[in-house]
């Protein structure tokens, strides 16, 4: 049997089982042989051996005691307003660079740095749209600007996703 590299990521689910983060395979194993967290999912065909011991390679793992966590916040950046609106303009739906942040209501017009008026933008749109709102511009948005929640910047982290894991993240 070939080795198992122990970097493979492993979904964390609290007690309740509500998503925490994506560890490696490696913190996974120490927890559950900590006894701090039980293994839900597994990868059926791969095992970790130690010289006594032998675990099933987890998929998914919960902690056995439940952990108060204050709720995530999610930083209202540039970065994640693009993220947030997958990289898209929200007036024409392209993905031509450069994309800049367009405030729908703008500065000029008492529109606020916040989640529901910021959306991503391409150059040409932005600058068609200028300082007016999208109904004076005759532009619309393709969705609505909202706040996103923190598990979908988890789901976006997420490269590999197990589908064992859509279910908890919400993704099915």
């Amino acid at each position: 049997m070939a080795s198992v590299s122990l970097k493979r990521k492993v979904l964390i689910l609290n007690q309740s089982y509500e998503p925490l983060s994506v560890v490696t395979a490696q913190k996974a194993i120490v927890l559950v042989y900590l006894g701090k967290a039980e293994i839900i999912e597994k990868y059926p065909a791969l095992v970790i051996r130690s010289i006594m011991l032998s675990y099933p390679y987890p998929s998914i793992i919960r902690l056995c005691n439940y952990v108060c966590i204050p709720r995530k916040r999610v930083i209202l950046s540039r970065k994640n307003v693009l993220r947030r609106d997958g990289f898209r303009c929200q007036y024409c739906g392209g993905k031509s660079h450069p994309l800049t942040v367009d405030h729908v209501i703008p500065k000029k017009m008492s529109g606020p740095d916040s989640w529901e008026n910021l959306v991503c933008a391409c150059f040409k749109c932005n600058n068609k749209k200028g300082d007016r709102t999208p109904e004076m511009a005759n532009m619309h948005l393709l969705s609505k600007p909202k706040k996103p929640n923190y598990l979908f910047f988890i789901q976006q982290e997420i490269k590999f996703t197990d589908d064992n894991w859509k279910p908890y993240l919400f993704m099915s």
